[in-house]
This record gives structure tokens, C-alpha cells and sequence, in this order.
């Protein structure tokens, strides 16, 4: 191995790290906000954690008539959040996995895991495991081509739909970011940010009414270790989508080659998810879910925002 590739090798490994012991915890300062916002006193950061570690220690169990899509889910679920944590640039853009991070590759990692345990759902027979994977479907074919769009805008004026060459762009044009296209971009992108990890008011983590559920009617039936796999995922996936938002539109502090700017990096990067998912729990406590016929209308008006992202990138420069 090269002088130049083992640098990169851990930087890429301690965003792995932090993307897989920072998630639970990211769910938890959201939580947390969001209690002390309801004058609660809330269960504490670390709960996640806790939660997990409980699951961890209990056998798994599987419906009767369910086949291999049920039981491979939670594996499949976690091994794509694990390969998106090392490919998207949060700490470092000198990756060595920079040629897969490619914005095609890293929308099609995210819609795997969620056809996979879309596919799960419907393996358990119920109806509410079908109707959660109906509406969960939905939803993926209105944000994935958001993303798709949105980034593409950004990826127009670099001449690249490599993520760690957009970013990079942006670290050394850091006027880019205030443009028209980037702007656009950054609000259609903290939309499907927000369907894709299931929040308010898109869906609702908290709720306990079947008939509202998305995401948690496809898991239902999970229960022990593939229940702590899938929330473990999640947390992964919501951590690295609000940490690519960062990395967008707000680089500053992300590493190169070198491991003596990794800890800086480390720091900016904490900080920056840890705003954005405050300011996501906060947001929730004042807004209201939408109904599931409304939702349709909030992720096409994203995707005419992309649209005119795109399109200013192209006339507006």
C-alpha cells in the first residue's frame, strides 16, 4: 500500500466509526430536543444505545410463513448503510472508495434498503406490513429521482457526478454555495432528506396508530437482534444523509490526504449533523404530519425545485 493510500484508508475507517457509533446517539440529541421542546425531561442521548444493547440480547424471531426476503432484510439493510457510510464524503474526500461514490451508485445503495425491507414486508402476509411497503414505495419513487436532480445541479458546473469532486469544487469556490442553483438544490434536498429518513411530517418515528404508519408498519414483525439491525440502519442512514447535506453545501472542515486535518474534520463534522438534527427535532415539535395525500404533493414540489436547480445551473451563471 501507498504513503499517500494509507492515509486516506483510515480516514475513510474513522467515518465508518463515527457513522456507526454516532447514529444511535444522533437519534438520541433528536429526541431529546424534541422532549425538552414538550417540557419533558426526555430519556437522555444515550438511550438509543441502551435500547439497542437490550435488542441485541434478545433471540430474533420470524413469523410463521416467511422465506428468505424477511430474514435477509436486516443484514441487507446494514451492509448497504455500512457501504454508504464509507463511500459518501463526510470526513475526508480523498477516499480510496472515491470511484464508487458516484451519485447514481449511492441513490441506487439507498433505494436497495429500502426495496429490501419493502420486500420484507410483504413476505410476512399482514396488512399492515403490505399497506407500510405500499406507501414506502411510493415515497422512494418520488425522492430518489429528487436526489437524482438535485445533486445533478450541483454536479453541472463541476463536470462530475462523483460526490467527493462536487464537494471538493465547493470547498475551493465557496461562493458557489450562495448561487441560485445551490440554493434551490439545498431546499429540495433537505425535503427528501426528510421523507427519506421517515420524519415529520412526511412520517412520524413516534407514532402508535397503525393506520398513520410507513416505516415502522414494515418492521412490525421484527423483534430482537433484526429489530435492533433495522433501527441501528436507520440511525446510520439518517446520519450519513443530514452528514451529505453538510458536505454539499457546507464543506468547510472536511479533510484531504491528510490525517492531521482528520480531528478538525471529526469536530466540524459532529458539529454540523448535530445542528442539522437539532434543528430537525425542533422543527418537529411545531409542525404536524401530513396526510398521506399530501405527501404526493410536497416530493413533486421538491422535484420542480431540482428541476429549476437544474435548469439555473445550466442559464444562471
Amino acid at each position: 500500500m501507498t504513503t499517500t493510500a494509507m492515509p486516506a484508508l483510515v480516514a475513510t475507517t474513522a467515518q465508518v466509526v463515527v457513522v456507526v457509533a454516532g447514529g444511535p446517539l444522533l437519534v438520541g440529541v433528536m429526541r431529546q430536543v424534541r422532549a425538552r421542546l414538550e417540557g419533558r425531561a426526555g430519556a437522555g442521548i444515550a438511550q438509543p444505545w441502551r435500547d439497542l444493547r437490550k435488542l441485541l440480547r434478545r433471540a430474533p424471531a420470524s413469523p410463521t410463513g416467511t422465506g428468505w426476503a424477511f430474514r435477509l432484510a436486516p443484514l441487507l439493510l446494514m451492509a448497504t448503510s455500512f457501504v454508504l457510510a464509507a463511500v459518501v464524503p463526510l470526513l475526508t474526500t480523498a477516499s480510496p472508495l472515491d470511484p464508487a461514490a458516484d451519485l447514481f451508485a449511492v441513490v441506487g445503495l439507498l433505494a436497495l434498503g429500502t426495496v429490501t425491507l419493502a420486500l420484507a414486508a410483504l413476505d410476512t402476509g399482514t396488512a399492515f406490513g403490505g399497506m407500510g411497503a405500499s406507501r414506502e414505495i411510493t415515497i422512494l419513487a418520488l425522492v430518489e429521482p429528487t436526489i437524482l436532480v438535485s445533486v445533478f445541479a450541483l454536479s453541472a458546473r463541476v463536470g462530475s457526478t462523483n460526490l467527493a469532486e462536487i464537494v471538493a469544487a465547493t470547498l475551493h469556490d465557496p461562493l458557489s454555495v450562495a448561487s441560485p442553483a445551490s440554493l434551490l438544490a439545498a431546499a429540495a434536498l433537505a425535503i427528501v432528506v426528510v421523507a427519506e429518513t421517515g420524519r415529520l411530517p412526511v412520517d412520524n418515528p413516534a407514532t402508535h396508530l397503525e393506520l398513520t404508519m410507513i416505516h415502522e408498519a414494515m418492521v412490525l414483525e421484527y423483534a430482537g437482534a433484526d429489530l435492533a439491525l433495522i433501527e441501528w440502519a436507520s440511525s446510520m442512514r439518517l446520519t450519513v444523509l443530514l452528514g451529505l447535506l453538510a458536505s454539499l453545501f457546507a464543506p468547510w472542515g472536511i479533510a484531504g490526504a491528510s490525517l492531521v486535518a482528520l480531528p478538525l474534520a471529526l469536530l466540524a463534522f459532529t458539529a454540523k449533523v448535530t445542528v442539522l438534527g437539532a434543528g430537525l427535532g425542533a422543527a418537529e415539535v411545531f409542525i404536524a404530519k401530513l396526510r398521506l395525500f399530501r405527501v404526493p404533493e410536497l416530493l413533486a414540489g421538491s422535484f420542480v425545485l431540482a428541476l429549476l436547480a437544474v435548469t439555473s445551473s445550466f442559464f444562471l451563471v
